[in-house]
């Protein structure tokens, strides 16, 4: 018997819950409760009749089975214990229940499985989940159906086995690889490393299935075209032989084949515009997961289905290049391909102080490219007038936010943006309107804006309000300025009618329509019917 163990419960016993009738004073020692209390239940009548049954059970050879049930016909009163507590008089019991209970788990942790019948069951060996393999280093294998459809698909086109040249590769780009056709040419030099002229079956085979070139995205399937070996990103050189087959292919930019120097620019312009709105960190390595996470790959799409090229508002649209460069070339005088203070204060009819033309060109919001002290080329232009005519987008927002951070701290304070409205404020006066006081205007940018803490501006703020842009036209472009005060209900119905075009996207449709009724009208003037800017020098 656990006799210890039962002594030591007992002296943690209130006494006076008890209730012991006639208990002589030595039985309230330590060591004698449980021997006091044994022997108050031997003398009860109830014991008596249970210790009675028990022996007459085992005279007969009958199993005994006190605590459980028994088959005996004295298990009705094995069942029910004499209790040592008055009727009426016990205490309500726990509503958790005694299997759960530690005592009575160690008391039966030595005779085998629980005779209550416990839900759990043992077992010799511990189950094992086996968890599939999802990483690969050198991508996700294909099955064993795509790889045969692909191989079926392969051997119809190789048929021969004297391997394709160039110009018989683009049914491999567009139908097996299903990738944008004027990839032909880069995936075409990717596979063909000693430069033979010629792709053959197993050389493909090799580098689009071995490889499981076939089970990426497509973003990873371009990056890896692209990409230089050994290069973790993209640089703008390794979009040019794509942009060089698609002006050779596309038939929306057929009539440029005979401009070669215009085929020119309108690459480098589509690349500009691409690590513009892509390449969020402005280092010129365009990384997979900012190709991922940018809308490159839509476009490309688009633009492989869609024969007017006018119609993939996504970087490729000629219309959009031509205004960029006839925007250029307006403000540069010289036409040597650069631009300086006095050019750029020009733009949009003088719209922008100079203050803010000394802080752009002092290359904090970027640095410029053209090699030139003091002066823009036409990159960095490009980067002006996207981030100047779509102050919604978030890189023209950092280019804005980066020129108005006088101190360079990550917030705009009121004596920043106070120093910037000054000379609107003046240019407003010497135009006979009406003044309007940095205080009032304070006022109106905090309402629409709702920063955090009204002591300043974060670029967080500013990128969680879509009139944000409108703030940097108060500080720093009277034009823009002017006609958000007068908005024009006209314009701003034609603004919900066609939710998804951007600002830059309205603009440059109005531009491309005025510039061509100026080339038209010349043309008129001139006697020509030939449609050609000879003061831009570009074709229309």
């Amino acid at each position: 018997m656990e006799v210890e163990p039962a002594r030591r419960d007992a002296a943690a016993l209130d006494l006076e819950l008890l209730q012991l009738a006639e208990l002589a004073p030595g039985a309230l020692r330590e060591n004698s409760i449980a021997d006091a209390l044994y022997a108050q239940w031997l003398v009860l009548p109830e014991t008596t009749k249970l210790v009675k049954s028990l022996i007459e059970d085992a005279k007969t050879g009958a199993v005994l089975n006190v605590a459980g049930s028994s088959t005996s016909t004295n298990a009705a009163s094995s069942s029910s214990l004499p209790s040592m507590f008055p009727a009426g008089s016990a205490p309500p019991l726990s509503p958790r229940s005694t299997s759960g209970s530690p005592r009575v788990m160690r008391r039966g942790s030595g005779a085998g499985p629980s005779s209550l019948g416990s839900p759990l069951k043992l077992v010799s060996e511990p189950v094992r989940e086996v968890i599939p393999q999802f990483y690969f280093k050198n991508g996700r294998p294909p099955t064993k159906d795509l790889k045969e459809q692909c191989l079926s698909r392969t051997d119809h086109l190789f048929f021969g086995g004297e391997g394709l040249q160039i110009q018989e590769f683009r049914s491999v780009t567009k139908d097996i690889c299903r990738l944008p056709s004027f990839f032909s040419s880069a995936l075409f030099k990717k596979i063909d490393v000693a430069c033979t002229g010629t792709v053959s079956r197993d050389a493909f085979v090799e580098y689009w299935m071995d490889d499981n070139k076939i089970t990426m995205d497509m973003a990873s399937q371009i990056f890896e075209i692209l990409r230089k070996p050994g290069c973790t990103y993209l640089t703008q050189d390794d979009f040019k032989p794509v942009l060089k087959e698609l002006l050779a292919t596309h038939p929306g930019l057929e009539f440029l084949q005979g401009t070669p120097e215009f085929q020119e620019r309108y690459a480098e312009t589509v690349i500009y515009r691409i690590f513009y709105s892509i390449n969020r960190s402005g280092n010129g390595h365009l990384t997979l997961r900012e190709l991922k996470r940018g809308n490159l790959i839509a476009a490309l799409q688009q633009l492989d289905e869609e024969e007017d090229i006018n119609k993939v508002l996504r970087y490729f649209s000629y219309e959009h290049f031509y205004v960029i460069y006839c925007k250029f070339w307006e403000l540069d005088a010289d036409h040597d391909f650069l631009i300086d203070k006095e050019n750029l204060i020009k733009y949009g009819n003088h719209s922008l102080t100079y203050r803010i033309v000394d802080r752009i060109f002092t290359q904090i919001p970027r640095k410029f490219t053209s090699m030139t002290e003091g002066k823009m080329g036409y990159e960095d232009f490009v980067y002006f007038i996207l981030s100047e005519e779509d102050k919604s987008s978030e890189p023209s927002l950092e280019y804005w936010f980066k020129c108005i951070d006088l101190d360079g701290n990550g917030i705009l304070t009121y004596n920043e943006m106070q120093f910037f409205y000054e000379e609107q404020l003046h240019r407003m006066e010497c135009m006979a309107q009406e003044p309007v006081v940095f205080g009032d205007i304070l006022c109106q940018m905090i309402d629409m804006i709702g920063p955090e803490n009204e002591s300043y501006f974060t670029l967080r703020d500013l990128k969680r309000c879509k009139l944000s842009g409108n703030i940097f036209n108060i500080l720093f472009n009277l034009n823009k300025f002017m006609a958000f005060e007068t908005r024009d209900p006209f314009l701003i119905r034609q603004e919900r009618e066609n939710p998804t075009l951007t600002e830059w996207d309205r603009f440059a449709h109005r531009e491309y329509i005025r510039l061509s009724m100026e080339e038209d009208g010349e043309d008129a003037s001139n006697g020509s019917g030939d449609v050609w800017d000879e003061s831009l020098e570009a074709p229309f």
